[in-house]
C-alpha cells in the first residue's frame, strides 16, 4: 500500500506529473491498478488551506478541484486514526517541524504504507528506519 505526500498528488492531479520521477509514475500506474493508492484526509484540509491563504492556485473552486481530483484518481480516503494521532505525538518536532507531516508520516506507519514524498525532512527522517518512503522525484 502507498500513501501519497500531498505534493505528490498535486503534482499528479494537475498536470506537474513531469515532477514525479519515471520509476514513481510506474510504481503508482501500478499500484493504482491494484487499488493501493491512498490519500489522507489531512491532504484534502492541506490542498484547501493552502488555496485559500493563496500559495495555491487552482483553476476552479478548491471543492470542485478536491472532489473531481478525488473521483478521476480513483484513489481512497484512509483513516485518520487515534493511534496514528498518538503515534504523530511521539514524532520529535526537531526531526518534523510541521504537525501535518508527522500526522501523514503516522498515518503511513499505521496503514503499513509506503510514504510517497519529495519532501527532504521526510526522506531523512525515514533514513532512520522511522517510516518507509518512495523519494517522489526518481
Amino acid at each position: 500500500m502507498f500513501l501519497l505526500d500531498t505534493h505528490v498528488w498535486i503534482w499528479g492531479a494537475d498536470d506537474y506529473e513531469r515532477r514525479l520521477g519515471p520509476s514513481t509514475r510506474r510504481l503508482l500506474l501500478r499500484a493504482d491498478a491494484r487499488g493501493l493508492v491512498r490519500l489522507s484526509p489531512l491532504t484534502l484540509f492541506e490542498i484547501t488551506a493552502l488555496h485559500v491563504a493563496g500559495s495555491l492556485r487552482l483553476g476552479r473552486p478548491v471543492e470542485q478541484w478536491l472532489a473531481e481530483a478525488l473521483e478521476l484518481s480513483g484513489f481512497r480516503l484512509a483513516e485518520l486514526t487515534g493511534a496514528a494521532a498518538i503515534d504523530a505525538g511521539h514524532i520529535p518536532r526537531a526531526a518534523l517541524p510541521d504537525p501535518t507531516d508527522r500526522l501523514l508520516v503516522a498515518t503511513a506507519r499505521q496503514l503499513d504504507a509506503t510514504f510517497v514524498t519529495a519532501d527532504r525532512a521526510i526522506l531523512a527522517y525515514a533514513r532512520g528506519g522511522h517510516v518507509r518512503v518512495h523519494d517522489a522525484r526518481r
